[in-house]
């Protein structure tokens, strides 16, 4: 049994509101290495940790964690679509060993996953399809959030079971660091977004270009005077990154929703995705680990990283 871990920042903009080509040059030797290491390591079975942005779980029923038997791409922006390759036994199994460790999950067997599922696994793939992959959604845009506590146990019930396979596992976390897209909030918004919110699964092709649309209008503007949307925060990425390749994941327990809101933007929380990550990682006994690259990119409304870990 061995494990390696890649957390990666995504998003949607690379290719649509690019930084200068030396920026863009450099994030893309930092994946290609990332994803000749994985090819190297050659996995048996992904483990993804992923958040949604409002295209595969809505208001109408959201949950904290969602794994999934089957996942379908909605392909937004400029990612690919198609099925994932879901290993549905172990996907099965997994579910009923999370909730058997007084962790509530919950199973969906047809979800549809977006950008923040999607990218990280083709960056590290090339693919959808080329291993099997176990999709583990944490909900990270759409308050109320459960703490970070609940974050960390779900990550160890899930490193739990891994550790048991046999296997060689790669655990992916995709998301954050700091960042505030345009992402509306449900008690703040009229009543046309508010049903979207709740209930806006399969939208037009209009209707979500006019949405990415938003998103890529406010690149253009990310980080300047007239911006409101809350600033990238290296100081607070490099404090989180630290705390996690150090091995002191533990201490997310004190983290508070309204302080990363405050200091890192509204969407940060998909650092939840890099927190379970590390504590499945933890149980897979002693691990070494690395920060591989950071860099805030206002182009991409980002504080993107990426830092890897295998087990000793």
């Amino acid at each position: 049994m061995s494990t390696l871990l890649k957390c990666l920042s995504h998003t949607p903009l690379r290719g649509l509101n690019d930084p200068s080509q030396s920026i863009v040059d450099e994030v893309n030797t930092v994946l290609a290495d990332a994803r000749a290491e994985v090819e190297a390591f050659d996995p048996e079975l992904i483990i993804l940790f992923a958040p949604d942005h409002y295209n595969g779980l809505f208001y109408d029923l959201m949950p904290p964690f969602v794994i999934a038997t089957d996942a379908d791409s909605v392909a937004d922006y400029t990612s690919l679509p198609g099925k994932l390759s879901v290993d549905v036994d172990t996907a099965n199994a997994l579910a009923k060993h999370i909730l058997n460790n007084d962790v509530d999950i919950a199973i969906s067997h047809r979800l549809q996953v977006d950008h923040g599922c999607t990218q990280t696994l083709e960056e590290m793939t090339g693919t959808l399809t080329r291993y099997p992959v176990v999709p583990i959604i944490i909900n990270s845009v759409a308050p109320p959030f459960c703490p970070y506590r609940r974050i960390r146990k779900l990550g160890e019930a899930v490193g739990e079971f891994a550790a048991k396979l046999n296997k060689r596992v790669l655990i992916l976390g995709t998301g954050g660091l700091s960042h505030e897209p345009p992402v509306p909030l449900l008690n703040e918004s009229p009543e046309e977004v508010r049903e979207f919110l709740i209930a806006g699964r399969n939208p037009t092709p209009e209707a979500r270009q006019l949405r990415q649309q938003r998103t890529i209008e406010t690149a253009k503007v990310y980080g300047r005077e007239n911006c409101t949307q809350t600033p990238l925060n290296e100081h607070w990425d490099l404090a989180f990154i630290d705390t996690l390749i150090s091995g002191r994941v533990a201490e997310v327990d004190d983290y508070t929703i309204e302080d990363i809101s405050r200091q890192a933007g509204r969407s940060a929380h998909e650092v939840r995705t890099w927190v379970a990550a590390f504590a499945a990682m933890g149980q897979m006994g002693t691990f070494d680990a690395r920060k591989d690259y950071y860099r805030a990119i206002n182009e991409w409304i980002a504080g993107y990283g990426v830092v890897s870990a295998r087990s000793a």
